[in-house]
């Protein structure tokens, strides 16, 4: 079996052999026969991250579980399902994951390895709800991963890069199912988003802030409907359901309007199975302290001529922080900026190395998953525990099976 590139279509795999295993059992002898492998979920990556120096594995075709801990408040789940798929099981059983992506369609194992995240004050990335981990190391070997037994190496496997082993399940905190309503406040003074920044980001559960850089934004209100309403006075409450990106078919989204309906199927912008097979796009994205998200405003607002014509549409969440080595958001409650941009490569990659000269002095610290134009230096710089992980990946995969030129960019082997 063989890939042709990523969602997006703008990383080409090449030639690269990939197996798609039934059963763990047989993933075990895969990984202990290859010279280097490394694991494929759903392509939702435009980084190289997603590149191997050998071979794939593809992981669903392991046979898909939801195993429910009620009394642990957890469920543990085959690593290789999508969120869509994930999210159903719980939600007929009673139950919810507390956030979710724009996109729902992605793969568990993809997602909390590169630090995904949604949008709000009170929520952490995706990846902060994994309590548990089971990897396939080297040899075949299997590795169990716990937060309250590992505590000193755990923070520091959950986001991996891929690059300590290829996960077979993953546990996940669970909690009650809860109805959202959301709604669209159009026509928003993108200079009182900045100013009142605070207030706008906590007027729902989930807020995120569309924009192209120009005089305005959309603001998309993700309320639970089982806590108090605060609700936002400015721009104008949109007369339809809408599109993120300005003028595009609302059709893929979903159910706008105040429509009160099941977390799973309005905390992401998009309906399960609505995602295109592949992409008209590409994005980047960069997390930075909340507090800098002013000075973000002004310096993005100041290129927003440049910033237009390359874009589909930019997007700002807020991520609380959490205590992940490798997490875009470690130790520090942030605001996120995500581009959008048109499939043209040789136009935007000039214009993302504009953003990043504005965003890195702010602390910047990029998606691993998205496009970027900083060094691996560059990058390691940003995480205080980046040393840490490099030994913990020295440990976990001395010679490199799990690596590929990302990865090898980032951590190189001579300097482990």
């Amino acid at each position: 079996m063989r890939n042709t590139g990523n969602w997006a279509g703008n990383i080409d795999f090449g030639t690269a052999p990939t197996a798609r295993p039934g059963s763990v059992d047989e993933l075990r002898r895969i990984v202990a026969s290859s010279e280097r492998v490394r694991a494929l979920g759903a392509g939702h990556s435009f980084s190289g991250i997603l590149a191997t120096a050998g071979g794939f594995v593809r992981l669903d075709g392991l046979p898909p579980a939801v195993d429910i801990d009620a009394e642990a408040g957890t469920a543990t789940v085959t690593a290789g399902m999508r969120y869509t798929d994930v999210a159903a099981a719980l939600h007929r059983a009673g139950y919810a994951l507390a956030n979710l992506a724009s996109l729902p369609d992605l793969s568990v194992a993809g997602a909390t390895a590169t630090g995904t995240h949604g949008s709000g004050d009170s929520q952490q990335s995706l990846s902060a709800a994994v309590a548990g981990l089971e990897l396939v190391g080297p040899e075949g070997d299997l590795v169990e991963l716990r937060r309250d037994v590992d505590r000193d190496t755990f923070a520091g496997a959950v986001v991996s890069l891929g690059a300590l082993g290829v996960a077979t399940r993953v546990t996940l905190e669970i909690e009650p199912a809860f109805d959202v309503a959301q709604s669209v406040r159009e026509a928003v003074p993108l200079d009182a988003v900045r100013d009142r920044f605070d207030e706008v980001f906590a007027a729902a559960y989930s807020v995120s802030a569309f924009t192209t850089w120009g005089d305005d934004a959309s603001v998309w209100l993700k309320r639970r409907i089982d806590r108090p309403v605060t609700g936002l006075d400015l721009g104008t409450p949109a007369r339809g359901p809408l599109h993120p990106v300005p003028g595009a078919d609302p059709a893929p989204c979903t159910a706008q309007l105040g429509a009160p309906g099941p977390w799973h199927l309005r905390l992401p912008h998009f309906r399960p199975g609505a995602t295109p097979d592949t992409g008209d796009e590409l994005q980047s994205e960069y997390f930075l302290p909340r507090a800098a998200a002013p000075a973000a405003f002004d310096a993005l607002r100041g290129i927003g001529g440049l910033l237009g014509p390359a874009l589909h549409v930019a997007e700002v969440r807020t991520v609380r922080g959490d205590d992940l080595w490798l997490s875009p958001a470690y130790e520090r409650d942030s605001v996120a900026f995500h581009f959008t941009w048109v499939k043209d490569a040789a136009r935007v990659l000039p214009v993302i190395g504009a953003v990043e000269e504005l965003l890195a002095p702010l602390g910047a610290r990029p998606h691993w998953a998205k496009l970027t134009a900083m060094t691996g230096d560059a990058i390691r710089s940003c995480y205080r525990r980046a040393s840490d992980f490099a030994d913990l990946l020295a440990k976990s995969d001395p010679d490199g099976k799990f690596a590929n030129e990302f990865v090898d960019g980032l951590f190189p082997r001579e300097a482990r």
